[in-house]
């Protein structure tokens, strides 16, 4: 029998972060407000949360790694640092590359198939990069 196309990328365990993105609903209202979109791909992301990174939202348009990653950086954001998520894209986008380890996050193992896809990478980052965008607006909004 053959490998399935993606062959582990696409695991039970991998697609289940894709469902779980329902728990985090898109907040209009919320404080911070940010977006990224990937130019490898053009998936996109737009994330909402309150001052201490809880009651985080979501609306994602991407592919299963984006939604994935998504929900792996939901489940873990809460009470994060400015200085620690500005430092995340660069970390992962390293370990991606296999420049250095994995960067601590949890839950972050779950993508280490999708190192093998670099054009999935972008993907991977939308959620930290839309983040850091929120944290470095001025007024916190939009």
């Amino acid at each position: 029998m053959s490998r399935p196309p993606g062959g582990t990328l696409y695991s039970p365990a991998f697609l289940s972060l894709a469902v779980e993105l329902s728990r985090y609903p898109y907040d209009d209202m919320a404080p911070f407000q940010g977006q990224a979109t990937s130019r490898t791909c053009g998936s996109s992301i737009r994330l909402s949360f309150d001052d201490d990174l809880r009651s985080v939202g979501l609306q994602v348009t991407a592919c299963a790694v984006g939604q994935a990653a998504a929900t792996i950086f939901a489940r873990h954001c809460a009470n994060r640092n400015a200085a620690d998520m500005a430092a995340m894209p660069g970390a992962i986008g390293a370990w991606l590359d296999g420049i250095t380890a994995m960067p601590e996050w949890p839950d972050l193992e779950i993508l280490q198939p999708a190192i093998a896809y670099p054009a999935r990478h972008g993907a991977i980052l939308l959620p930290w990069r839309a983040a850091v965008d929120a944290l470095g607006k001025a007024d916190g909004t939009r």
